[in-house]
């Protein structure tokens, strides 16, 4: 029986997408199953519908465009991507969002496809995946303008500080942690943060191939993270915050089954 369903794995396009076989297969040695495969642009998230298409119930994914591939997104973006989201495998629009420490693309085209892709998961529906790295300010303002009509909302990858995540728990979000929280050099504040996340707001996640707990003891051989150590991240976090593993296990399981509608 699964305990676990990683909400968040970069599986096409990675490191990991040449032994998908085997990646899904230790996962579920481990209880982890099913994997949120991650959409990035639409190319991509064509290709892991395709991909949930030979690994039916094991993979559901997202479909989306990443605020990286921001300068992609044309007058016909949103049409094509409203195509993809009707896929029955795709469970959330997304990934979305602003990142304004890389700036791979300009901030206004950054702005302009995130709003755009709210509004389609309001047209939809759907729940929206969303990710925010040094874009509070115009991240909470977009935010705001859709919160009200969205079915849910999903910020991955949750590294921020006490007052944005308070923003964002007054905006009914779910807060996607990693591994991240692992790390003895970055990640003080946020195993700080975490005792404070509602029992139905968190949500756990391996973002893998990237953020390898560094704290995992044996380390593993390779330095690219996979889903099979989502056990690890959730047992810490729950030791962090002073719960029962398993009764941790067992509520963010259901959170993730609720917030995506997944038919498991």
């Amino acid at each position: 029986m699964p305990e676990h369903i990683d909400i968040a794995v970069n599986l096409i396009g990675s490191a990991l997408e040449k032994n998908i076989d085997d990646v899904i297969q230790r996962a579920a040695n481990q209880g982890v199953s099913p994997l949120i495969v991650i959409g990035s642009d639409l190319t991509e998230s064509e290709k892991a519908i395709q991909c949930c298409l030979q690994h039916p119930n094991q993979l559901y994914c997202t479909a989306g465009v990443h605020p990286h591939h921001a300068s992609e997104w044309h007058s016909q973006s949103s049409e094509q991507l409203k195509q993809l989201a009707s896929e029955i495998q795709v469970v959330a629009v997304g990934e979305c969002g602003l990142d304004y420490n890389r700036d791979f693309s300009p901030r206004p085209m950054q702005r302009q496809a995130f709003a755009e892709q709210l509004a389609l998961a309001v047209e939809l529906k759907m729940p929206v995946l969303m990710h925010e790295r040094d874009a509070h300010t115009d991240f909470l303002a977009i935010v705001k303008e859709f919160r009200s009509e969205l079915t849910g909302a999903l910020l991955h990858c949750f590294t921020g500080d006490r007052q944005s995540m308070e923003s964002y728990l007054e905006l009914d979000m779910h807060l996607g942690i990693t591994g991240w929280v692992c790390d003895e050099r970055r990640g003080l504040e946020l195993a700080e943060l975490v005792v404070d996340i509602p029992d139905n707001r968190i949500l756990i996640e391996t973002d893998s191939p990237y953020l390898l707990p560094r704290s995992m003891r044996p380390k593993p051989k390779s330095s690219k993270n996979e889903p099979q150590y989502l056990p690890y991240i959730s047992q810490y976090v729950a030791t962090l915050r002073g719960q029962d593993p398993k009764q941790f296990a067992t509520q963010t399981y259901q959170n993730s089954v609720d917030f995506f509608g997944l038919k498991i």
